[in-house]
């Protein structure tokens, strides 16, 4: 089935879900443009979870308006079933189940290529392997190859690398990017913001259930994220009071025996030049913190709605 529609691929306004009288997400607004990597970011419990469960239909709204592709989640789930992926936050399979036998499972009308996308995600040699034997990133790959088997327009993806090491997660982020170079739009949810910072285009960082701001990675991280701060023990001749005097350098402070520069991220270049010798050489504990998305998130928790 094809839906011809100009709207975005993900509207949503002002959706709204409580539980026992609990609010858990509130008055929920953004929109999702085609082949983006679109992240849903916040710490545990912000609501995120519920906010794509709403949009796949697997949890009815209190209030709001949503479409995907076009089509209400509550009212047209058959039709938008088979134009969406979706892998769920606590998604497991039964121990012995075998990973073909797995493919075959879920496989139906219209389903892609199974044993191409086996191959494809690097699961060919592990076609009789139960799903108990399979490492974590090899899971994740083949969660990955189940949300794509009926060639979806769009895929949910609910905190997909947790639990993995810093090898398996890198080579699900590679997929995930994989994913969207072949036209498919991605919703990513996760509270990993170098995942974010890696592979989305835009993000909205939740915060007990409210959005509080959207943006590019970059956007956020001006917006809110800390200075950029260079700091280094000098040598005793060296006349720190001078780097005050240097472009993006806003403070010069003195902790012991160190310095510490602070500043907007073009202060970097000039102030390690500074800190050279007549040979070249520079101070061997220089280290230069740049804000990241990490630090935003923090500032926007702190910061958060009453």
């Amino acid at each position: 089935m094809t839906v011809e529609t100009t709207e975005p691929v993900v509207d949503v306004f002002g959706l709204c879900k409580a539980y026992d009288g609990c609010s858990v997400v509130d008055d929920v607004t953004f929109e999702v443009t085609a082949g983006e990597i679109f992240g849903i970011l916040g710490v545990n419990g912000a609501g995120k979870t519920t906010v794509v469960e709403c949009l796949q239909g697997l949890r009815r709204p209190d209030r709001g308006w949503l479409r995907v592709l076009g089509l209400d989640p509550v009212r047209q789930q058959r039709q938008l079933r088979s134009l969406v992926g979706s892998q769920l936050q606590d998604a497991a399979l039964p121990d012995r189940l075998r990973v073909r036998e797995a493919v075959s499972l879920f496989a139906g009308p219209g389903t892609g290529n199974p044993e191409a996308l086996l191959a494809q995600w690097g699961l060919e040699t592990k076609r009789r392997t139960s799903f108990a034997d399979l490492s974590g990133g090899q899971r994740q790959r083949l969660f990955i190859i189940l949300a794509l088997l009926n060639n979806p327009r769009v895929v949910f993806f609910d905190e997909l690398t947790q639990g993995l090491d810093p090898v398996a997660r890198r080579d699900v982020w590679d997929a995930i990017s994989d994913v969207r170079a072949r036209g498919t739009t991605v919703v990513l949810v996760s509270h990993f913001m170098d995942e974010a910072e890696a592979l989305c285009d835009r993000v909205a960082v939740m915060v007990k259930g409210r959005i509080v701001d959207i943006g590019t990675p970059t956007d956020l991280i001006q917006r809110h994220g800390r200075a950029t701060t260079v700091e280094f023990t000098p040598p005793a001749s060296f006349d720190a009071d001078a780097l005050t005097r240097l472009p993006d350098v806003e403070h010069v402070e003195h902790h012991g025996e160190r310095v510490r520069v602070t500043g907007g991220p073009a202060l970097i270049a000039p102030v390690c030049a500074a800190t050279l010798d007549a040979h070249g050489h520079g101070p061997l504990d220089l280290r230069i913190h740049q804000p990241s998305l990490e630090d935003a998130l923090v500032n926007l928790t702190a910061s958060k709605p009453t």
